[in-house]
């Protein structure tokens, strides 16, 4: 059985509502397969999805199509969630912290600042 993408992505939670998964595939926010869909693709088990909504990207393997919302633990025996793990936080650098009253950074500091965060201007 075959189901819209965009009534699937509501329907399994990963958007909140229709017309905003709907919009993510006029976009072409929504990938089956590295490619690009509308919101009327009919999705069938086994498809990948890739989804790039709030800033990240999201790729699920359909298990099962359903057109109609259920409740989230159904919801996710749906599909099986593929994305990887975040970097860990260790990797990133931390921001440099100035000592507490040390006021305004002079325009040597910023100078500094802005060389170590690798902006050239």
């Amino acid at each position: 059985m075959s189901v819209r993408i965009d009534a699937w992505l509501w329907a399994v939670r990963l958007t909140k509502t229709r017309s905003v998964a709907a919009e993510a595939c006029r976009a072409g926010h929504v990938k089956v397969g590295g490619v690009a869909v509308k919101p009327a693709y009919n999705v069938t088990p086994g498809d990948e999805v890739r989804i790039w909504i709030h800033h990240k990207e999201t790729i699920v393997e359909v298990v099962d199509t359903i057109s109609k919302r259920v409740g989230a633990p159904l919801a996710r025996n749906c599909y099986v969630d593929k994305t990887p793990a975040p970097p860990p936080r260790e990797l990133f650098a931390a921001p440099p912290i100035r000592d507490r009253g040390a006021g305004r950074p002079t325009k040597r500091d910023r100078r500094e600042i802005d060389r170590l965060r690798g902006r050239n201007s």
